[in-house]
């Protein structure tokens, strides 16, 4: 879908499996939480829970302080090339650039900051620590608990405040928001880019974002 001119531009862009290579939750679930999680995760996918529940449940059973937790995926999760130039890029162009994400917020931080990126704008699921396990929750823009479209919730704010909304994901969660963006950028092997060929929505795949790059440069 062509663009609009003349509107102020908003790139949405998912975490785990988009910036990066591998979900970095599942990493932390496989290292502390209980074998269960796999099918609650399953259970989600299907859509017999929310991706609310699914994350209070399986993280409920981590039991590790924040520094074991970081210690699993610090220097041991890959991003996917061209991720600088992209941001780079879109500051040359003046686009906001929104990481908003189904993800945890610490790691998704620490990731950042060990990329020399702790600046970068992040909606993700707020975690607390407890000994009797992590408490995760999705706050929306109004301030109020979500139990599901935390993604989707996010691009209707953006498209509220006027902006045109380019979005890059790679899984089922992205479809709700990918339908209202103005362009969408899918990564060629996920589940997004696979419901865009099924349904005709018009998107780019990509396996790594200087192919992103490449198309933005030439945007206004």
């Amino acid at each position: 879908m062509p663009l609009p001119g003349g509107k102020k531009t908003l790139v949405q862009c998912d975490f785990d499996g988009t910036i990066t290579e591998e979900d970095a939750s599942f990493m932390i679930l496989d290292a502390f939480g209980t074998r269960s999680w796999r099918q609650l995760f399953r259970d989600y996918q299907e859509g017999r829970i929310t991706v609310g529940y699914f994350n209070t449940k399986a993280f409920s059973t981590v039991k590790a302080d924040r520094e074991s937790l970081l210690g699993v995926v610090r220097g041991k999760v890959a991003v996917r090339p061209g991720f600088h130039e992209l941001v780079a890029c879109c500051r040359r162009k003046g686009f906001r650039f929104v990481i908003v994400s189904n993800g945890l917020d610490f790691y998704i931080d620490e990731i950042l900051r060990s990329l020399g990126m702790p600046d970068l704008e992040v909606f993700a699921a707020q975690t607390s620590f407890h000994s009797d396990g992590l408490k995760v929750q999705f706050i929306g823009p109004d301030g109020n608990y979500l139990d599901s479209d935390f993604k989707l919730a996010y691009i209707n704010l953006f498209l509220n405040e006027g902006y045109r909304v380019i979005y890059i994901g790679d899984g089922p969660s992205d479809v709700p928001p990918a339908s209202k963006s103005h362009r969408v950028f899918a990564f060629a092997t996920g589940g997004l880019a696979k419901h865009c060929k099924e349904t005709n929505l018009d998107c780019m795949p990509f396996t790594d974002f200087n192919e992103v790059v490449k198309v933005l440069e030439s945007w206004k």
